[in-house]
């Protein structure tokens, strides 16, 4: 089992900052991947970023050059740093954590006013 802990959320102006955490305790040994994932309103959840317990990273097309995604691995912590923020970023971010299947947090919201 994992559990796993986020913040960092909130409201911005376009252009601004944010940076969010992700804390995972529990099962940490055995995590092989821990990310960030959003849902809009009416919209589908997507994949926003990721990075593997090697270090390898993933940023979402429509983030890249925006937002970058750091690990503090002797934390079990996983952050995303969001600059340059534009509305269509409002968003519920979700962390996640995965084993043989995924383990969700329970969300933070991020809005972007233009």
């Amino acid at each position: 089992q994992v559990q796993l802990a986020e913040s960092g959320g909130g409201l911005v102006q376009a252009g601004g900052s944010l940076r969010l955490t992700c804390t995972a305790s529990g099962s940490v040994a055995v995590i092989h991947t821990m990310g960030w994932s959003r849902q809009a309103p009416g919209k589908q959840r997507e994949l926003v970023a990721s990075i593997t317990s090697r270090g390898s990273t993933y940023v979402a097309a429509s983030v890249e050059g925006r937002f970058t995604i750091l690990r503090d691995g002797a934390k079990n912590t996983i952050f995303l740093q969001m600059d340059n923020l534009e509305p269509d970023d409002t968003a519920t971010y979700y962390c996640f954590g995965t084993i043989s299947s995924a383990y969700w947090g329970q969300g933070t919201q991020v809005t972007v006013s233009s």
